[in-house]
């Protein structure tokens, strides 16, 4: 067999592909829509999982389970407080 001799002077590039990283926000709406087509109180099961990071408080319905355990429990809790006190007092940026 023939071995390929290798060019050692030059530089290669190497470029890795970015791997999209899915937005606490994005997943806790789909995962909420995952688990009110299941019919489960999506509030109750949301609350169950950032409490005790068992990840069988989510349904695997539209692999809501995998995306869930894709981002951190505190960031789904920031989307959530955030959400709470934008839509109770507004953007909060002027309020003190």
């Amino acid at each position: 067999m023939r071995e390929l001799k290798k060019d050692v002077t030059q530089t290669r590039f190497f470029e890795a592909q970015k791997d999209e990283v899915p937005k606490a926000k994005d997943i806790v709406d789909q995962v909420y829509i995952a688990l009110t087509e299941q019919g489960y109180n999506p509030v109750n099961q949301l609350v169950g999982y950032i409490m005790s990071g068992d990840p069988t408080y989510i349904t695997g319905h539209s692999n809501a389970r995998s995306l869930i355990m894709k981002v951190e429990r505190d960031e789904i809790l920031e989307v959530l407080l955030k959400n709470y006190i934008d839509t109770n007092f507004g953007s909060g940026k002027d309020k003190k």
